[in-house]
C-alpha cells in the first residue's frame, strides 16, 4: 500500500488528525470534539480538516494509503463497526464507516478501540517496542487499556478482551460506576469521577478545591504538592486505585513490562514510583519485577496504532 495514511483518534474532548508515513507522523491537527452531541455533526469538520490537513502537507488523496480510526468503546475491528460506547458518539454505533470512507475518499479504512490503538503505537513505536508480552493502561476522562500477549493483540471473542480495565473492581462496596458495575476502578479515582469524590468529602469545604472552577488532576496536583489535606488525600487514594488496577492486569496477563499513558501522568514524577513501589509489593511475580514505564508517544500514540494497522491490513496492501 501507499506508505502515507490518515490517522484520526475521536477523543471526548479533542479529535486528533494526523497523516503518518511508516511510523512517522509528518503532520497533525486538532479540533473540537463535542462528542456528546454525536459524531456525524462533526463529520464536516473532520472532512474540512483532512483536507485543509493534506493541503498544508503537500499530500493528494491518490498517495494515502487508507484511513485509520481510533475512538473509544468496543469495536469490532474485523466488520469495522462501533458496537458499544458509554457517553460518548453515542449516533456513531451502526454508522457505515466503509461506506463514509469509500464515498469520501475512495480509501480502505480501518477501526480500533483507543487504548488499544495507544497499546499497539507504543507496542510498534515506543516503550514497548521489542517485547512480545505488553500492557498498557491509559489514566484521563476514564480509565482505559491493552494488552499483548505473546506478539499477539488481545481482542477476544467480543472484542473487549483487555480493554476494560477501568472497569475492574477494586471496591466491593464501593460507588456504582457509570458501566453499571459497583467499585470499578474509575467510579474510584478517574477524571470524570473526581469532582464528585472531592465534593462529597468532609474536607471540601475548608479546602481551596471549594473555590475552584474546575476540579481536575492538574489542580488536585498542585494544591497536594501545596499541602492541600483534601488534595493530598484524593491522590494518595487514587494512586492506591490504580496501584491495586495495574497489579490486576498483571495477575490478568502476565507481561514483561507496563506502559502507563494518558493526560493524568503529566504528574508521572508522582504517580509512577508509587505505582512501581506498590506493584512491586504486591504483585505475585516469582519470575522477578514486571518493568513499569511511562509511554514514549504521549500524545500521539494512537495515530501510530492505526496506522500501524493499517500497514497490516490485507485489503489495504
Amino acid at each position: 500500500m501507499n506508505s502515507k495514511v490518515i490517522a484520526l483518534d475521536l477523543g471526548g474532548t479533542r479529535i486528533k488528525i494526523g497523516i503518518v508515513d511508516g511510523g512517522t507522523l509528518v503532520a497533525e491537527s486538532v479540533i473540537e470534539a463535542r462528542s456528546g452531541s454525536g459524531l456525524v455533526q462533526r463529520l464536516p469538520a473532520i472532512e474540512a480538516e483532512i483536507s485543509s490537513l493534506l493541503s498544508r502537507a503537500g499530500v493528494n488523496v491518490e498517495a494515502l494509503g487508507g484511513i485509520g480510526i481510533s475512538m473509544p468503546g468496543i469495536v469490532d475491528s474485523a466488520e469495522m463497526r462501533l458496537l458499544s460506547v458509554n457517553e460518548k458518539y453515542s449516533d456513531a454505533v451502526g454508522f457505515d464507516f466503509p461506506g463514509w470512507a469509500r464515498k469520501k475518499w475512495n480509501l480502505p479504512i480501518v477501526i480500533e478501540n483507543d487504548a488499544r490503538s495507544a497499546l499497539i503505537g507504543e507496542w510498534q513505536y515506543g516503550a514497548g517496542k521489542g517485547y512480545d508480552n505488553v500492557v498498557m493502561v491509559t489514566l484521563g476522562t476514564g480509565i482505559g487499556g491493552a494488552a499483548v500477549v505473546e506478539g499477539k493483540v488481545l481482542r477476544g471473542k467480543h472484542f473487549q478482551a483487555g480493554i476494560l480495565p477501568g472497569h475492574f473492581t477494586v471496591d466491593f462496596h464501593g460507588a456504582t460506576c457509570n458501566c453499571g458495575n459497583i467499585g470499578c476502578v474509575e467510579a474510584e479515582a478517574s477524571s470524570w469521577r473526581l469532582p464528585d469524590l472531592a465534593a462529597r468529602h468532609p474536607l471540601f469545604e475548608s479546602s481551596p478545591l471549594s473555590k475552584s472552577s474546575r476540579i481536575d488532576y492538574g489542580e488536585v496536583f498542585s494544591l497536594a504538592g501545596k499541602g492541600d489535606r483534601l488534595s493530598k488525600e484524593l491522590v494518595d487514594r487514587s494512586i492506591e486505585v490504580w496501584s491495586a488496577c495495574v497489579v490486576n492486569l498483571i495477575h490478568a496477563y502476565d507481561p514483561e513490562i507496563v506502559i502507563i499513558g494518558g493526560g493524568i501522568m503529566r504528574n508521572e514524577s508522582r504517580i509512577l514510583p508509587a505505582i512501581s513501589s506498590y506493584v512491586d509489593k504486591h504483585a505475585w511475580t516469582p519470575w522477578g519485577k514486571v518493568k513499569i514505564v511511562p509511554a514514549e508517544q504521549k500524545d500521539f500514540a494512537a495515530l501510530l496504532g492505526v496506522s500501524y494497522l493499517l500497514s497490516q491490513n490485507p485489503l489495504t496492501r
